[in-house]
């Protein structure tokens, strides 16, 4: 069984790759300006080995301050942050020049001459810890100066603070770098928590949306079953309940949040029209006209079959007379497309046919416009009105997404 992580530590560390890279990428500046100057003078040695002790210890106690940070900052404000930053920074800066300081008296002193010639004509060759001052016509003078540790107490102090404002500002450069970092962490993953609280309350959405589809087609639909036994047209009867296992088969399979291609949603639009043409047998005309480079295009699953009803319920079964319902689909460039579902009676009477009303569920295009803007925003449209044949007609338009 795999152990559990202890979940406090889960939360205060969780940024640890970040700071372990930032402390390891300052340091490593650091060290690099460490090395240039070593090799600019005689004894590149000593000043590496002198050095590695203070990059050691650097690296350590800017862990420290990360981890006062890391424990004593979660969910607090910017300003705690900062000044709890600064503290540590202070205390970091403070133990960094008390461990050199003491550690000096164990370290060798490079062994660098440097020469050169004072103001006064003395030529000065300055060796390690020590000064040998020429002058003409006397003997050398040579000074050798004390350790840290062996001055005044005063003077220690005053070396010590202004060892301890040098590091400082290397602290608090670090700091900020990572409470920046975190600030910009914390901002993302707002973003990120948003953006997702939007996709999903966008899915459920789509989801109830089309729940509300099923129930609307099954009452329409067991309507008509029901007219036909009540007729006794049962063989009729028969093929319908045939047709709507198969429909509700093919439709149910389907992810309520999905898009399918238009070429599947024409596919469904089909077995619900066999069912009503079983019903309306010599009454309903169909007909389906899909560009072959929109098949593959994208929309949200049964967004057809509201306006389809709509267009039986409104029209076939207002009439005795022969009516026909056309799907069309139309490649408006700009990757947009249109889609038209129009009925109309096939005799050429105009003004024939009733305008389609909101009766029954108060569904139909209130679904249709609602699914369309919340997949599509404000890219998509839904527009209906009757048509100069005496039928009715409405039309989506929407982009074309997929690999149409």
């Amino acid at each position: 069984m795999k152990p559990l992580q202890h979940p406090l530590r889960e939360r205060t560390l969780a940024d640890w790759p970040l700071a372990v890279k930032s402390i390891l990428g300052f340091w490593l500046f650091y060290a690099l300006t460490v090395v240039l100057r070593a090799f600019l003078g005689r004894d590149p040695q000593t000043v590496l080995e002198n050095k590695a002790l203070t990059i050691g210890v650097g690296i350590a106690l800017t862990f420290a301050i990360y981890l006062s940070l890391a424990r004593l900052t979660r969910g607090a404000s910017l300003r705690r942050r900062a000044v709890i930053a600064t503290a540590s920074s202070i205390a970091a800066a403070a133990a960094m020049a008390a461990i050199l300081l003491y550690a000096d008296r164990y370290q060798d002193k490079p062994q660098d001459e440097v020469h050169y010639v004072s103001l006064e004509g003395y030529r000065i060759t300055e060796l390690g810890n020590s000064e040998r001052i020429e002058r003409d016509g006397h003997p050398p003078l040579v000074i050798t100066w004390p350790d840290v540790n062996a001055l005044e107490p005063y003077t220690q102090f005053r070396i010590a603070t202004d060892s301890v404002v040098a590091w400082l500002f290397f602290f608090m450069a670090w700091s900020a770098y990572y409470l920046a970092m975190q600030a910009q962490g914390q901002a993302l993953n707002a973003q990120r928590r948003a953006a997702e609280a939007e996709t999903a309350a966008q899915t459920a959405q789509l989801r109830a949306l089309r729940y509300q589809v099923n129930p609307h087609f099954l009452f329409n639909t067991l309507n008509s079953l029901s007219s036909l036994v009540m007729t006794g047209r049962n063989d009729r009867a028969e093929a319908m309940l045939l047709a709507l296992s198969t429909f509700f088969r093919s439709s149910l399979s389907l992810d309520p949040a999905a898009d399918i291609s238009l070429a599947q949603e024409i596919d469904l639009q089909r077995l619900y029209l066999e069912i009503e043409m079983t019903r309306f047998p010599d009454r309903l005309k169909v007909e389906i006209d899909v560009p072959e480079e929109l098949e593959s295009a994208r929309l949200p699953a049964l967004i057809l079959q509201p306006i389809v009803e709509n267009a039986i319920k409104y029209g076939v079964s207002k009439t005795r007379q022969k009516m026909l319902v056309q799907i069309k689909a139309e490649n408006l460039g700009n990757r947009r497309m249109a889609i038209t579902v129009t009925n109309r009676l096939l005799n050429g009477r105009k003004n024939a046919l009733p305008a389609a009303t909101h009766e029954g569920t108060g569904l139909g295009l209130t679904n249709v416009t609602e699914r369309l803007e919340t997949r599509f925003g404000t890219k998509a449209q839904c527009r209906s009105g009757p048509t100069a044949e005496g039928g009715y007609k409405v039309t989506l338009t929407m982009p074309v997404e997929g690999n149409a």
